[in-house]
């Protein structure tokens, strides 16, 4: 069975109902493609909070690179920087930082580590990409779930009515 390249499985497509029923009930098939479809939707939800803790840590990661960056291009000044300092969503506190060689950034599971400014830059770079392929690999498994939950809807559909029609055929017969 193929599979998208994260490991997704690739639903079949019955393209002649009769011959595939040969091997299994009209209520087991469309049982199994009905418990597949459900699989897909479940992975569908799954990758969906993926990508919106993504597309919350992006920007997080953009800005707090920005931050980095400006401290840089202000190492050799001997001005301090004034600032308003983000305390909470709308809670903001006036600060004077000093020209300084080291910022403090949260790593989570509240872990806070100390970095150069150079470290720091690295750091935040190298996982901005990472959380922008991770981003676009997402995108791109929904879109891999979406067709597979259609093309499993598909198929019961098929079966179904391939159901109905035998069952018209046998009683005019």
């Amino acid at each position: 069975m193929n599979a998208n390249p994260r490991g997704i499985p690739q639903a079949p497509f019955v393209d002649n109902v009769g011959e595939y029923l040969k091997t299994d009930s009209v209520e087991a098939t469309i049982r199994k493609f009905t418990e597949a479809a459900s699989k897909y939707k479940f992975m569908e939800n799954s990758k969906l909070q993926q990508r919106g803790s993504l597309e919350q840590k992006i920007p997080e990661i953009e800005k707090t690179l920005a931050t980095i960056d400006y401290l840089v291009e202000q190492r050799e000044s001997e001005e301090p920087i004034k600032t308003l300092f983000e305390i909470n969503d709308t809670l903001y506190a006036h600060a004077t930082i000093p020209p300084t060689e080291s910022v403090n950034l949260w790593l989570g599971a509240n872990v806070m580590l100390e970095y150069t400014l150079d470290e720091a830059q690295e750091l935040l770079t190298g996982k901005l990409a990472i959380a922008k392929g991770n981003l676009k690999d997402t995108i791109e498994d929904l879109e891999f779930l979406r067709d597979q939950i259609t093309t499993m809807e598909v198929n019961t559909a098929r079966v179904y009515n391939w159901d109905v029609k035998q069952r018209r055929m046998e009683k005019s017969a």
